[in-house]
């Protein structure tokens, strides 16, 4: 599509599905071609589009962002508060995809989880260059683990996609809700602008904080639905190890940046938040299509 060509849209399921097309396309390893003047005129109307939403996110967490301490020990306190007290924490959703959700529904839910998800271990990738060496290595011990420690059977990507393929999820940008893919484009924006470096961090460490009891409560209403150990191992792997990963985030990652700027305290904040703001989102639009 030509930059000219592009739609100006107001309408997020529009907005979100050119963002989501965007992102594949920048993201997977591709040859020259002669038409790379169009391309990068293209991409600057849809990085343009990009930012224009990331701001308006950012927007809506302004004012709770500025709460946030900057000096380190306040701040990861602060921080760790949001596992209680973020947007969408304790959502009735999760009990009732435990307890009644059907298989059929279950599988909705999966399509709109699996768009949502951006590839952590490429998220990660792309937010580590040219951190400090502390937090770069923890991020590296992350990245690690979310590669299966070096074996394919245990990468993570890859658990989620065999899980997919089990219940026969088609998660294809163009059949989810636009709130599912907005939050894979905001992940993407995030880690792959370098302005938003902090906010990644935020971002990610949000997700490896509160995941853990949400992805153990999809677990064991995938269990009651008669679904294989193995086929929802991503789940119950992140139940646990998440947890793990949390502490070290905190402690290694957030806390030695405050230190060393504590501007990126609020940067750092506001990612977060527009990481559980956006999660939230998704929520509420799952529970309106289940009636809840």
């Amino acid at each position: 599509m030509e930059a000219s060509a592009l739609p100006a849209p107001v309408d997020p399921h529009a907005l979100h599905l050119i963002l989501a097309h965007f992102n594949q396309r920048r993201l997977r390893p591709s040859l020259p071609a002669p038409s790379w003047r169009e391309d990068l005129r293209e991409e600057a109307t849809l990085r343009e589009m990009e930012g224009d939403f990331v701001e308006s996110e950012r927007a809506l967490v302004a004012d709770r962002a500025r709460t946030a301490p900057i000096d380190s020990g306040s701040f990861v306190r602060w921080f760790e508060s949001l596992r209680e007290t973020g947007p969408g924490q304790e959502d009735p959703l999760f009990p009732w995809l435990r307890t009644r959700a059907s298989l059929a529904e279950m599988r909705w839910f999966l399509e709109q989880e699996v768009a949502g998800e951006a590839g952590f271990d490429d998220l990660v990738a792309l937010t580590q260059v040219k951190l400090p060496v502390q937090p770069k290595l923890e991020l590296a011990r992350n990245y690690w683990d979310e590669m299966g420690r070096g074996r394919e059977k245990a990468m993570h990507g890859p658990l989620l996609g065999n899980l997919a393929r089990e219940l026969g999820v088609d998660a294809d940008p163009s059949r989810v809700v636009w709130e599912a893919n907005a939050l894979a484009n905001l992940l993407v924006a995030l880690a792959a602008n370098r302005r938003y470096a902090y906010h990644a961090i935020g971002a990610l460490g949000a997700i490896e904080m509160t995941a853990p009891g949400r992805v153990a409560e999809v677990d064991a209403g995938l269990a009651r639905l008669g679904v294989a150990k193995g086929a929802r191992r991503y789940f119950s792997l992140h139940a646990v190890v998440d947890l793990r990963h949390s502490a070290a985030w905190n402690r290694e990652v957030i806390r030695p940046l405050v230190d060393g700027d504590p501007r990126a305290a609020r940067a750092i904040a506001e990612g977060a938040l527009m990481r559980l703001a956006a999660g939230a989102r998704c929520f509420a639009r799952y529970r309106e299509q289940f009636g809840i």
